[in-house]
């Protein structure tokens, strides 16, 4: 497990990481929603100041590419860091769990082809214990009615 210290000095030196934190958690406010809004309400209103000229057709369409563009950057850091975290996560219920299989740590790693294959695995597994659940349904005796004695 890595030091504190060396965890705050790596995160410290990762400068986009914080920045796409911080810009991905205010841009997905109701306040730059609202900021969004505000500039299409007063572009459509420069409209008739401006002819509907192709110039003031230019501005939104530009100004809504670029920020579409940067966005993309943004929420695919958000998303990367939220997975790893959620995968380091689960990683640590499987690691503590003792009865849970330790080889499906770090599984989102292989390739489709052995996720597949693991897939399978977990299917079959799913129709035995559907097979098993039904034969113990079968076996259990009605409510209404006592079990009967053993010997």
């Amino acid at each position: 497990m890595p030091d504190p210290i060396e965890v705050r000095a790596r995160t410290s030196n990762d400068w986009f990481g914080r920045f796409a934190a911080k810009s991905s958690g205010w841009l997905g406010s109701k306040w730059a929603f609202c900021a969004a809004v505000l500039a299409i309400i007063v572009w459509a209103a420069l409209g008739p100041a401006f002819k509907y000229s192709q110039g003031w057709q230019l501005v939104i369409n530009t100004g809504t590419t670029i920020v579409t563009f940067l966005m993309v950057f943004l929420i695919q850091n958000t998303q990367n860091r939220d997975a790893r975290a959620m995968n380091l996560k689960l990683d640590e219920l499987i690691r503590s769990h003792n009865e849970a299989r330790n080889q499906m740590i770090d599984i989102e790693k292989l390739s489709d082809l052995e996720l597949d294959e693991l897939h399978s695995t977990f299917e079959t597994l799913r129709e035995t214990a559907s097979v098993i659940d039904e034969v113990n349904a079968d076996a259990t005796p009605p409510q209404n009615q006592p079990a009967p004695p053993q010997q």
